[in-house]
């Protein structure tokens, strides 16, 4: 980070950076949109929109929620062709997937890419004129910035607030599921941000090691989420002050994050299959029973799907995961 920089803009600039380093190496790509698919762009723009997200109830909400907007719809493109390319990867390992659904599949992905490089030249994200990035610091330089101590307390405030907010959308009484996007995908992400929020932060946050969890925690505290690189937080040492979070709360967020997404997409793998049968047959009759029916012999119903999460998710606010992650 710039040590001369003010802390929250620092956190912006140390991604822009990295943005910056690999849009160079995409420019000269032949296919730019795969090459910035292929070097994960979508995890440095995954920080920078949750920066934004965070400093524009900080700093200048007007400026930041259009910078918030710039990175969301890069994000987007590239997680348009992943979920192409996710199960095209995937269905190339199955022989009950017609080769005709996996062109298909692998049609889509290429029309996504295109629609990504038409969007990095309309941006000047690549190019001769490229200014993409220097634009966004333009603007970041002439916003006002926290000390380090009031920008950490700025952003505890915000960070609670957001707990609250989850909470009060989800702990209620009889919880329904009725859509895989509208709500799994969707509690995800709002559960995610709340993960994300301290990978951006750039060592701000930290987990606080604690003595033995309570016994009702312990189902999440499986070893491959306690061992998980993205519960360790970036090094915060060159700061004077953290936000303390509770490790083992912290780590159950991890464990619901990862279960709805495993969830997910079980749930999303019978809607491309539908999309897929539709186009390429040309015909909406039975295919979601058709899609059950490639999909193979462990795929869990849409109906399933939806009950598994309500009864995970319903299980977690009611044991107040989210209200004690903060120490």
């Amino acid at each position: 980070m710039d040590p001369f920089a003010p802390v929250g803009k620092a956190r912006f600039l140390f991604y822009l950076n990295k943005i910056q380093l690999i849009l160079d190496t995409a420019d000269s790509a032949e296919n730019p949109a795969m090459a910035l698919y292929q070097e994960d762009l979508r995890t440095p723009l995954f920080m920078l929109e949750g920066l934004s997200r965070l400093y524009k109830k900080i700093a200048d909400g007007k400026k930041l929620k259009k910078l918030n907007e710039l990175f969301k719809d890069l994000e987007d493109h590239l997680g348009a062709i992943d979920y192409y390319d996710g199960f095209h990867k995937e269905f190339l390992e199955k022989k009950t997937i017609p080769q005709e659904i996996t062109e298909y599949i692998e049609d889509q992905r290429t029309q996504k890419a295109d629609d990504l490089n038409d969007e990095l030249k309309k941006k000047r994200w690549i190019g001769k004129r490229r200014n993409g990035v220097s634009k966004i610091i333009t603007e970041l330089d002439k916003m006002d910035w926290f000390d380090e101590k009031n920008d950490m307390l700025a952003v505890q405030k915000v960070y609670r607030k957001d707990i609250k907010k989850v909470i009060k959308k989800y702990k209620r009484k009889n919880l329904h599921f009725d859509n895989i996007e509208e709500d799994v995908h969707e509690l995800r992400r709002e559960l995610r941000w709340l993960s994300i929020y301290p990978q951006a932060l750039c060592g701000l946050m930290q987990v606080k090691e604690n003595a033995e969890p309570p016994a009702f925690l312990k189902k999440y505290l499986t070893p491959e989420i306690v061992h998980s690189l993205f519960n360790v937080m970036p090094d915060g040492g060159a700061l004077q002050y953290h936000i303390m979070l509770n490790d083992h709360y912290f780590y159950a967020l991890s464990w619901i994050i990862a279960e709805l997404g495993k969830l997910k997409d079980s749930g999303l793998r019978i809607e491309i299959l539908k999309e897929s049968l539709s186009a390429v047959y040309r015909t909406n009759e039975d295919v979601e029973q058709l899609a059950y029916s490639i999909s193979g012999p462990n795929q869990p119903t849409i109906p399933e799907i939806l009950a598994r999460s309500e009864q995970i998710a319903t299980t977690f606010f009611e044991e107040d995961i989210l209200k004690n992650i903060l120490t």
